[in-house]
């Protein structure tokens, strides 16, 4: 009868058992019964009740396959609580509160924004375990992720190690040393409690004119291919048998990577930034899509959609690409993301008709919105477009299947709160010592003599007086570039930890050696000092994004008057400190040694490891350095091709070492020789004899 009535009511069970219980039984019998009975009619209801709980928690157990969980958890979703999913807010609107009440899916920190100056691992892991506490107490208790810029290094953080920009990278031509740099990027921001970040740049930059030149490997895809093994190192190393185009993050000492900016963002007109590319299907496909096939065969969990247009359509709205071409042909299953107030620049001017710009976006394949600031406005015109039928649940329930499952992948569940454990991990001299070594293997060397003239590098440690010159010599901030501790870069020396050019130069040579600094020397003062050679670092300014566009590409004042100035009465190396390939060509014949150094990050002595011979130059151009900017745009295999140093262009250099043994061995050889002809003509005269 209980089975086949749990929810039979107790009034109805004593009644049915007991109808005339206070004229036959006295009450403490009565009570025993009652009790009795009451437990016997409870019992279906608790063990429903319980059943219900077990279903309730489906999504919360680890063991369930991530499908299951993604599915328990999307039936349980209001609208309200889906749309929060998409949403991805600034550090600077979010609090707890905020994330419970309108189910905040992400927040991410723009360029420089931090928790308070000069942050410590533990004030950033303090700032978003707020943020989470607020996701978790939210009905679902679904917690949120945490983004950051890290493009080289934890590039936000204060005392992080600053690795070399891609433009640097792109020259080593060693996949390998991309992918330690992932998984010590990956340390360095789990350390301060965030599991998400927007890199790395796959783009193929074909104009250096472009302000984010630097953030490219190269202007040859297939060296961008090559260097996505960046992505394993960030996430960790798919699996043999996982499903191909699925996301893929390795545990807690790995992060979900980004790969930017879907598509076509390096190929835009005159390399103007968020412009529109001009190629044909065939040359988007070979050139600029590439990379992206190989991110996602490497499970990267995210894709940024770029500012720019092709052909005229801006990608933010571009369905045939973001739903059609990388979601349903190449099959990728994470989520993909727009850029900062990406969808804003649908229209023109931006945010002029946001309604529009929502849907336009969100009908593209657009998963979740980096809004950042305006999110009750987002979450407003969004709710209106989906009960007013225009965007259908369906497409909604694509989003969040998606951000859902890269959130259960990435163990966000499981450890939705960070700890103190990896603290030490950034800017730990193990990554420094990576960067270092990635710094001497990116620096390309352009010219060693002049008009064949005895090479100048490597440079001797030990000599009576040496100049270091050139605004770029004692600055950290211009040795670095943008995208460091701010958007556009700082400049100076104290806004992170890091060793200078001139810092390096004085460690590295003799202790007799004396090392004379001075930005901005005269010539008289040159000719006046006996220097036996001189260093000169000079190049560009700090710059992000729009703000880096040049039509001219020249070097920052007065760095062509320091050249004339030392170079012409001094033997000298130029070291250039630039994001991309800028006029030499005025100066090269003055020059003795030419040094591309791109922006080398915080780590100078991989400078002088090369410079001085400790280490051999290996790096080779993976662009091409044009002699005019007339000639721009102008990539290897063009029809005009006529540049001032070639793609794939760099001359090599033997370590001391090398030399010292090479010709330790050849005096040997020599010497042996010399006795084997001797001991020849003395047999040979005795014989005669």
């Amino acid at each position: 009868m209980f089975g086949a009535s749990p929810v039979l009511s107790f009034r109805t069970c004593f009644h049915f058992y007991f109808p005339s219980a206070g004229k036959f039984f006295n009450m403490s019998r009565a009570m025993v019964h009652l009790l009795g009975i009451l437990w016997l009619c409870l019992l279906p209801l608790l063990a429903l009740n319980v059943e219900a709980q077990i279903e309730y928690l489906k999504y919360k157990d680890p063991k369930q396959p991530v499908a299951v969980r993604v599915k328990d958890l999307l039936n349980r979703m209001t609208l309200e609580e889906k749309i929060g999913q998409m949403v991805q807010i600034d550090r600077s609107v979010a609090n707890a509160e905020v994330m419970k009440t309108n189910f905040i899916g992400s927040v991410l920190s723009g360029g420089g924004s931090e928790p308070l100056p000069k942050a410590t691992a533990q004030d950033w892991i303090n700032m978003i375990n707020e943020f989470q506490k607020g996701s978790l107490a939210s009905r679902l208790g679904i917690p949120m992720m945490y983004g950051i810029d890290a493009v080289h290094g934890h590039n936000n953080v204060y005392n992080a190690t600053i690795f070399p920009h891609n433009v640097g990278l792109g020259c080593t031509r060693d996949p390998d040393l991309a992918q330690r740099i992932g998984a010590a990027t990956a340390l360095e921001v789990r350390a301060t409690g965030i599991p998400y970040v927007f890199a790395p740049c796959i783009a193929v930059c074909r104009d250096p004119r472009w302000g984010r030149c630097y953030e490219s490997y190269s202007e040859d895809q297939k060296i961008v291919q090559e260097m996505t093994e960046i992505i394993t190192g960030l996430q960790g190393d798919v699996p043999a048998d996982y499903k191909k185009g699925f996301p893929y993050v390795g545990g807690k000492t790995k992060v979900a990577a980004c790969a930017k900016h879907f598509v076509g963002d390096g190929g835009t007109t005159r390399g103007i930034n968020e412009n529109n590319t001009v190629i044909d299907w065939h040359g988007l496909l070979s050139l600029h899509m590439p990379a992206y096939s190989d991110s996602i065969l490497k499970g990267v969990s995210t894709v940024m959609v770029s500012y720019s247009s092709w052909n005229g359509i801006k990608m933010h709205a571009n369905r045939d690409l973001v739903t059609g071409f990388l979601k349903n042909t190449l099959k990728f299953k994470g989520f993909v993301i727009s850029d900062w107030q990406g969808i804003d620049k649908i229209t023109s001017p931006p945010g002029s008709n946001y309604s529009y710009s929502v849907q336009a976006a969100i009908e593209a394949g657009v998963d979740m919105v980096m809004v950042p600031f305006i999110f009750n406005e987002f979450i407003q015109d969004l709710t209106l477009l989906v009960k007013n039928n225009i965007i259908p649940m369906d497409r909604i329930d694509d989003a969040v299947q998606r951000i859902l499952f890269v959130k259960f992948t990435m163990g966000l569940f499981e450890n939705p709160l960070a700890d103190y454990s990896l603290v030490n991990q950034l800017g730990s001299q193990e990554h420094r010592n990576l960067a270092r070594e990635a710094v001497r293997k990116s620096l390309v060397l352009l010219k060693n003599g002049k008009n064949g003239s005895t090479p100048l590098l490597p440079l001797p440690k030990k000599t009576s007086k040496i100049l270091v010159a050139g605004t770029h010599a004692d600055n950290l901030g211009y040795q670095c570039g943008g995208w460091t501790i701010k958007w556009q870069g700082f400049t100076g020396n104290t806004d992170t930890s890091g060793t200078t050019i001139l810092s390096a130069i004085k460690s590295t040579v003799d202790p007799s050696t004396q090392v004379v600094f001075q930005e901005n020397p005269g010539s008289e003062f040159v000719k006046s000092n006996n220097f036996d050679y001189a260093i000169v670092v000079v190049g560009e300014p700090p710059y992000a994004e729009t703000a880096g566009d040049s039509t001219t590409l020249t070097m920052s004042d007065p760095g062509p008057n320091i050249i004339n100035n030392v170079c012409g009465t001094v033997k000298c190396v130029v070291v250039v400190i630039s994001g991309r390939p800028i006029v030499m060509e005025p100066y090269v014949n003055s020059i003795d040694a030419l040094v591309a150094a791109w922006l080398p990050g915080s780590e100078g002595q991989g400078v002088t490891d090369v410079l001085f011979g400790d280490y051999g130059f290996t790096g080779k151009l993976a662009r091409t350095w044009f002699k005019s900017v007339d000639q721009l745009p102008m990539n290897v295999g063009d029809p005009h091709y006529d540049p001032l140093y070639p793609f794939g262009f760099g001359l090599a250099t033997e370590s001391v070492t090398e030399i010292v043994t090479k010709s330790t061995s050849a005096a040997v050889g020599t010497r042996a020789g010399i006795f084997t002809i001797m001991m020849t003509l003395i047999i040979s005269l005795f014989l005669i004899g």
